[in-house]
């Protein structure tokens, strides 16, 4: 990785870490809103131990799985996680210190639990698309696949619904079926959000006239493509099958260009979120 995309990458895992921090402080802790992983664990410590605030609780936490992480994971533990478990670990307390709040920010529970997962969603999607996290449960799965047979996704998603459960006795009906609310709307918008971030348009084009989207493609888009010949099923008609992979804008681009130069063109347009290759996802 050469270092502009290095520094890029470092402000991409920053600007993430941040969104997670940012809902989980200003909407998450106020309501005791607890959605699963250690700021869940977090909320529920600070119920029973209300002398010591959510964040200490929740930098507690991720230092100790952090170490745990160190001594039982070796070279397979990331150096990407310990920089954002640390510095969320540090944001969150930071706020605490500089931002003291008595009181949720507005008196609507609902519009609340809505940011609480919105910022922490899309900051955890950017770090998940870097392979990063901010450390916490994603630790311990790690830990569990290593020395156990244990299916980790399920046992993480049974731990996380416990945690959100278990605000029911610790803050009220109430609170406890928000939070539940919360970690469903969680677990479906982190998949949406990485989906979107990832989809590109996988595009075929079935033309007699390849070179000119493939001249396009090639000197105009700047992307690669592959051709091969195909035959109609019924004409029997000699065609050019070419496949490429472009993000959105130009997908856009090339189809407005072979309705123009090649209005005969057959095209099929398919979103993907999984394309591996130069200019794309590492594999």
């Amino acid at each position: 990785m050469n270092k502009k995309a290095a520094v890029q990458e470092f402000l991409f895992m920053t600007f993430g870490t941040s969104l997670v921090a940012i809902g989980t402080y200003f909407f998450k802790f106020p309501n005791h809103f607890s959605t699963g992983g250690v700021t869940g664990m977090a909320v529920i410590l600070n119920s029973i131990f209300p002398s010591i605030a959510p964040g200490t609780f929740n930098m507690i936490i991720n230092v100790f799985f952090l170490i745990a992480g160190f001594f039982l994971l070796d070279k397979s533990f990331g150096a990407k996680t310990v920089y954002c478990s640390l510095l969320f670990s540090g944001l969150v307390q930071a706020m605490e210190w500089f931002l003291p709040l008595e009181a949720p920010l507005t008196s609507s529970p609902l519009l609340e639990l809505f940011f609480s997962v919105i910022f922490p969603a899309f900051g955890s999607a950017i770090l998940f698309n870097l392979g990063s996290s901010t450390g916490g449960t994603d630790i311990a799965a790690l830990i569990l696949k290593r020395f156990s047979s244990l299916d980790t996704g399920m046992a993480l998603l049974c731990s996380d619904v416990l945690i959100a459960a278990s605000t029911l006795f610790f803050f009220g009906i109430e609170t406890g079926l928000y939070s539940i609310l919360g970690l469903l709307l969680k677990s479906v918008m982190v998949d949406s959000v990485i989906e979107s971030l990832n989809r590109r348009k996988s595009f075929f084009v079935i033309t007699q006239n390849p070179e000119i989207a493939c001249d396009y493609i090639t000197h105009t888009l700047l992307r690669g493509a592959t051709t091969w010949s195909a035959q109609g099923a019924y004409t029997h008609h000699q065609s050019t099958v070419i496949l490429t992979a472009l993000s959105r804008g130009q997908a856009v681009a090339l189809r407005r260009h072979l309705r123009q130069e090649d209005p005969h063109a057959f095209m099929v347009i398919a979103n993907s979120s999984e394309i591996f290759g130069k200019g794309f996802l590492r594999a």
